[in-house]
C-alpha cells in the first residue's frame, strides 16, 4: 500500500454530479420496466417538455444550484460515502444531496430521540452519564470523540470521519464549516473531560504553561523549526519518503512457533520470542534471516526450565552485551503485572536464575522493565535495569548488596531495590523508555507524560498534560529531544527542547520548561485507512528508528495497527510547512505515511540498529513479525 493520499482525492462538483448520475442511472435501470399502451406501443414523451425543462434549469429558475442549501434547513450539508475500500474501484459517492447535522447531548448513543441541536432528551439528567452525539440525517449517529478520526479540509469546506463506514460532509460556506469544527471540538472536549469547553477549564486541564496544547495557534512553534537536524542538510534524506524511497521486502520466513515479541540485537543476532521458546536469527544488512539455535523454555531441567512461569513471556530484555535475556511473564492472563522474571543465558540456552521483585521484605509486582539507557544492552558488565508498576518507578540490581553471591540452589533470589520511589497513588503508570544518558520518560493512564532526570525518580522535571487518551507505549530519541507516545487512535510527538533564562537550550529532562512549550504534533491514519484497519485494531508500540551514538539522528517512526505497519518520515513530520499541515484546525496532524500490509495481525514492527543501514539506503531494515512469519524490508532510494 502506498501513501495515504491515494484514497483521499478531492471531491469536486463535477465528481459529485458524476457519482450522482451513476446512482440515478442505476436506479433508473432498475425501475425501467417496459410499459405498453392498449395499442401495443410505448407512450412517447413530447420532446418539447424536455427542451423547456432544460432551459429552465439553465436559467436557474426551477432547479437550485448544488451549492445553494435550503434556506429553511439548519446546518445543511452534503453527505458522501466512501465505497470500494482499498481496491482500484474505491471512490466517493453521494449519499445525501442535502441533509443536516446536529449535536445532541444524550445518554442514548445508539438510540433514537427527537432532541434538537444542543438539547437534552426528557429525563436525560436522571439517566446517568450523558454524551455529545453527532447526528447526520437518519443515517449517522455517533458519539463525538477521537474514535471518529475526524479529518478537516479547510480549502474544500469538508470533513471526513468514521461512523460504521467512512463519510464526508461538505459545507456551503466557510463560516458554516468553521462553526462545525468549533462545535465538534467543544463537544469532544466536554465528552473527554466532563466539563464545559471554555478558557478557564482548559487551564484546569492543561495548566497555564501548556495552554498552547489547547490553543495551538498561540503556542511557540519556533522550537520545531530550530531543532537541530543533522540529516536535514542532505537533499536525499530531507526529501519526503513517499517521493523517492521504496519499501522493498528482502526476507520472509516462517517461525518455529507463535511469535509473541521481538528482541532485536545490535550485534550478531536477534531473537523471536514464541509460545514455547526463543528462536535465534542472524542479523544482516538487509534484515534478519536464518534458523539458528532454538531455545526451549522447558527442556526437562528443573532449574533451567520455565516451569514456574505463569504464561508465555510477553517481554524480553537483552543484557550483558546481548548474552543474557530477561523474560517477563504476566501473573494473570490479560494483565501485564508479574512478581518476578527469569534470566536466560543465551550462550548455554538455559534459565540461570528466577528472580523475585521485593521491597522491605515484601513481594511486589512490576508491569514493565527497561534497560538503564538506549545502549545499555551492549554493556558486557551490566547488572541493573529499570522497573515500572502502576505507582512505582525503580532500578533493580542483580548483584547482592553485600557483595556475596546469592545461593540460587536453595532459595529464589530477590532483586535489590537500589533506587526509585513508590508513589502513594494516582500516577497510573503504563509504560516507559530511556534516553542515551539514562533519563526516563513515563506514560500514564490519564495521558500524562513525565520526564525524570538521571539523578531522581521521585520528582518529574517536566509533566506534559494528556489529551484525554491513555498512553499505552512511549519511546524517546537517543538525545532526549523528542518523545513519541502511543494511544489507541493517534500518536503524539512532543519536542522537549526549551530555552532557559540564561539563553541556553535544554531538554525537559534537565530543567523545568516553563511557559515556552511548543504544541505537540499528532500522527494519524486517514479515516479511510483507519476504517480499513478495523474497528478493534488500535495503534501499538510506536517507536523511533534505533541509534545508540551521539550525533546520529533517528530518521523514521513506525507503529503497528492490526495488519498494518505504518511508517512516517521523521523530518517530514517536523517540517511545519509540510502539505499535511495546510488548512488544518487545532493541533497539527500528519497523514503522510507508508503502509505495509500483512496477511495476519502484526505482533511488532521495529527498525534494526543504525549500523545495519547500507550506503544506498537512508535507514536500517524494518523487521515486521506476525505470529507465524517474520519479514525484513529495506528502504531503498530510487534514482
Amino acid at each position: 500500500m502506498g501513501g495515504s493520499h491515494s484514497r483521499e482525492e478531492l471531491i469536486s462538483d463535477s465528481d459529485e454530479e458524476e457519482y450522482e448520475e451513476e446512482e440515478e442511472n442505476y436506479q433508473d435501470s432498475k425501475d425501467d420496466t417496459p410499459e405498453r399502451s392498449s395499442s401495443g406501443r410505448r407512450p412517447k414523451t413530447p420532446s418539447s417538455l424536455d427542451e423547456v425543462a432544460a432551459k429552465l434549469e439553465a436559467l436557474k429558475l426551477k432547479y437550485p444550484t448544488s451549492n445553494t442549501p435550503n434556506p429553511s434547513l439548519k446546518n445543511a450539508v452534503k453527505l458522501y460515502l466512501h465505497i470500494g475500500g482499498n481496491t482500484p474501484k474505491a471512490k466517493w459517492v453521494t449519499s445525501e444531496k442535502l441533509t443536516s447535522y446536529a449535536f445532541i447531548k444524550t445518554a442514548k448513543i445508539d438510540g433514537q430521540d427527537g432532541a434538537e441541536d444542543g438539547e437534552e432528551s426528557e429525563n436525560e439528567e436522571e439517566s446517568g452519564d450523558v454524551w455529545w452525539v453527532m447526528k447526520v440525517g437518519n443515517k449517522i449517529r455517533v458519539k463525538v470523540g477521537v474514535e471518529m478520526q475526524l479529518k478537516s479540509f479547510g480549502d474544500q469546506r469538508r470533513v471526513d470521519f468514521v461512523a460504521k463506514g467512512v463519510w464526508a460532509m461538505k459545507f456551503f460556506s466557510d463560516e458554516e464549516y468553521k462553526s462545525f469544527v468549533r462545535k465538534f471540538n467543544d463537544c469532544s472536549f466536554e465528552n473527554t473531560y466532563k466539563m464545559e469547553s471554555n478558557d478557564a477549564n482548559k487551564v484546569k486541564v492543561y495548566g497555564k504553561d501548556f495552554i498552547g496544547w489547547a490553543n495551538p495557534e498561540a503556542a511557540d512553534d519556533s522550537i520545531w523549526e530550530d531543532a537541530e537536524d543533522v540529516f536535514s542538510k542532505s537533499p536525499r534524506s530531507a526529501t519526503p519518503v513517499r517521493a523517492n524511497q521504496d519499501l522493498r521486502e528482502e526476507f520472509e520466513e516462517a517461525a518455529n512457533g507463535g511469535i509473541q515479541s521481538l528482541a532485536l540485537g545490535a550485534l550478531d543476532n536477534s531473537f523471536l520470542v514464541g509460545d514455547s521458546g526463543i528462536q535465534v536469527v542472524k542479523n544482516f544488512t538487509h534484515g534478519i534471516q536464518g534458523k539458528g539455535v532454538y531455545v526451549n523454555f522447558d527442556n526437562g531441567n528443573q532449574r533451567s526450565g520455565l516451569n514456574s512461569v505463569h504464561s508465555t513471556p510477553r517481554k524480553a530484555l537483552l543484557m550483558r552485551a546481548e548474552t543474557n535475556m530477561l523474560l517477563m511473564s504476566p501473573k494473570t492472563e490479560g494483565k501485564p503485572h508479574t512478581t518476578g522474571l527469569h534470566q536466560l543465558d543465551i550462550e548455554t540456552g538455559k534459565i540461570v536464575t528466577e528472580w523475585k521483585f521485593g521491597k522491605d521484605g515484601t513481594e511486589i509486582t512490576m508491569r514493565d522493565i527497561a534497560n538503564d539507557s538506549k545502549g545499555a544492552q551492549l554493556d558486557p558488565s551490566g547488572a541493573t535495569f529499570l522497573g515500572l508498576d502502576d505507582n512505582r518507578l525503580c532500578r533493580w540490581d542483580m548483584r547482592d548488596r553485600n557483595g556475596i553471591v546469592q545461593n540460587l540452589a536453595t532459595s529464589t533470589p530477590v532483586l535489590n531495590w537500589t533506587q526509585g520511589h513508590q508513589f502513594s497513588r494516582g500516577t497510573n503508570f503504563q509504560c516507559f523508555a530511556t534516553t542515551g544518558d539514562g533519563s526516563i520518560v513515563v506514560g500514564s493512564l490519564d495521558g500524562k507524560i513525565r520526564l525524570y532526570s538521571i539523578t531522581s525518580m521521585r520528582q518529574a522535571k517536566t509533566a506534559f498534560p494528556g489529551l484525554g487518551s491513555p498512553i499505552t507505549h512511549v519511546d524517546v530519541t537517543f538525545d532526549g529531544k523528542w518523545i513519541l507516545g502511543t494511544t489507541d487512535t493517534y500518536l503524539i510527538l512532543i519536542c522537549t527542547l526549551f530555552t532557559d533564562k540564561d539563553g541556553k537550550t535544554k531538554t525537559g529532562f534537565n530543567g523545568r520548561m516553563g511557559h515556552r512549550v511548543a504544541a505537540p504534533r499528532l500522527l494519524k491514519l486517514t479515516p479511510v485507512d483507519s476504517h480499513l484497519a478495523g474497528v478493534n485494531n488500535k495503534f501499538r508500540n510506536a517507536q523511533f528508528s534505533w541509534v545508540t551514538e551521539n550525533g546520529k539522528q533517528e530518521r523514521h517512526l513506525v507503529a503497528t495497527v492490526g495488519k498494518f505497519s505504518v511508517i512516517w518520515n521523521f523530518q517530514q513530520v517536523k517540517n511545519g510547512s509540510h502539505e499535511c499541515y495546510h488548512n488544518q484546525e487545532g493541533l497539527k496532524s500528519c497523514y503522510c505515511y507508508k503502509i505495509v500490509l500483512k496477511d495476519d495481525s502484526i505482533v511488532d514492527s521495529r527498525f534494526m540498529h543504525d549500523k545495519f543501514a547500507v550506503s544506498d539506503s537512508p535507514e536500517a531494515p524494518l523487521v515486521i513479525a506476525t505470529p507465524l512469519k517474520v519479514s525484513s524490508f529495506s528502504i531503498s532510494s530510487r534514482r
